[in-house]
This record gives structure tokens, C-alpha cells and sequence, in this order.
């Protein structure tokens, strides 16, 4: 879902999974982490689709990477005005 979470935690939900033998799922809406790239990806792009500001630097990232720095600069504004400034 692309929420963030801090190392700390991030480590305890990995521990707590694998010492019980758990799934792995999201900490956030608790559904289980995709199995491959092309399925992380579309998961992504739902989250993108709806505006969410934890997923959108990665398309700003993807179209610096890519040599837009237009598209990025549109799309990190775009992240601000939502209220993601980090």
C-alpha cells in the first residue's frame, strides 16, 4: 500500500513473521506482500491511480532517472500540495 514505517518496527514485523511462520503481510491493510516484480508494480500503480502521496515520489524518482525533470518537478509538487513533504 506503500505506507512508510521506520526501521525499528519494519525489523519486529519481519522477526514476529518469521519466528511464527507467518505470511508476510502489509503492517498497514495486512495484505500479503507480492510475489513477483510485475505484481509490486501494478500494486503501485493502483496507489498512484488514487493519488496517494506515499507513492507518488517514485514516479518523480523514475522520471529524474529517466531525464524528465519536468514530469518530476510536476509530480513532486504535486506530492507537497497533497501534504507529503518527506
Amino acid at each position: 500500500c506503500s505506507k512508510k514505517i521506520c526501521h525499528g518496527c519494519n525489523y519486529a514485523i519481519q522477526k514476529r513473521e518469521y519466528e511464527g511462520k507467518l505470511q508476510p503481510t502489509c503492517p498497514f491493510c495486512r495484505h500479503s506482500t507480492p510475489n513477483t516484480k510485475e505484481e509490486a508494480e501494478r500494486n503501485i500503480s493502483k496507489r498512484i491511480e488514487a493519488n496517494d502521496p506515499s507513492a507518488l515520489p517514485r514516479v518523480g524518482t523514475k522520471c529524474l532517472r529517466e531525464g524528465d525533470d519536468k514530469g518530476a518537478f510536476e509530480c513532486f509538487t504535486k506530492v507537497a500540495a497533497l501534504g507529503d513533504i518527506g
